[in-house]
C-alpha cells in the first residue's frame, strides 16, 4: 500500500471526510413536550432578582431549576451552581459551601417570592421579583 492510500484509509477510519453531519448548534434531542414540563410550581425556571438588596451590591438573583440546580448570581459576584431541594410546599433548602441553608417560603406568586432564611438562631427575609427582560446590571459605584 502506498503512502497516499494509507493516509486515505487512516482518515476514513477516523471519520474525516465522511458524509455524516452533526448539528452546528446545540439542539434539544429530548422528546419532551410542553405537557411534560411541570408548570404548576411558580418557583421553578424563573430568574428571581432580589428586591430588598443593598444598593451598593446590585442584582443578586437566583434561578431554581426543575432538575435540582440552583443558579445564584449577581452584578458584583460570579455565578454559583448549587443543589437545592423542595422540602415541602412551604420550605426549601440548598447547599452552599458545604453548609445546608434552610428557608421557609413565606410568600410565592408568579411574580413575587419571599424567603425566610434560617441562619442559626437568626432569620433573614429575602424578597425577590421576577426579572424584567431585558435586564442589564447597573454600573458599579467606584
Amino acid at each position: 500500500m502506498d503512502t497516499k492510500a494509507a493516509i486515505i484509509a487512516l482518515l476514513s477510519v477516523w471519520g474525516v471526510g465522511t458524509s455524516t453531519t452533526i448539528p452546528a448548534i446545540g439542539q434539544d434531542t429530548a422528546d419532551t413536550t410542553d405537557d411534560e414540563v411541570d408548570n404548576s410550581n411558580p418557583l421553578l425556571n424563573k430568574v428571581w432578582v432580589r428586591s430588598n438588596a443593598d444598593a451598593s451590591l446590585p442584582g443578586p438573583m437566583q434561578i431554581f431549576l426543575a432538575d435540582g440546580t440552583l443558579v445564584s448570581d449577581s452584578c458584583w459576584e460570579t455565578y454559583r451552581l448549587s443543589t437545592w431541594h423542595q422540602v415541602s410546599d412551604s420550605a426549601i433548602s440548598w447547599n452552599e459551601d458545604g453548609m445546608t441553608i434552610n428557608a421557609d417560603i413565606a410568600s410565592l406568586t408568579d411574580t413575587e417570592l419571599v424567603l425566610n432564611l434560617k441562619l442559626g438562631s437568626d432569620v433573614q427575609e429575602l424578597r425577590f421579583t421576577t426579572a424584567s427582560v431585558p435586564y442589564v446590571c447597573p454600573d458599579m459605584e467606584k
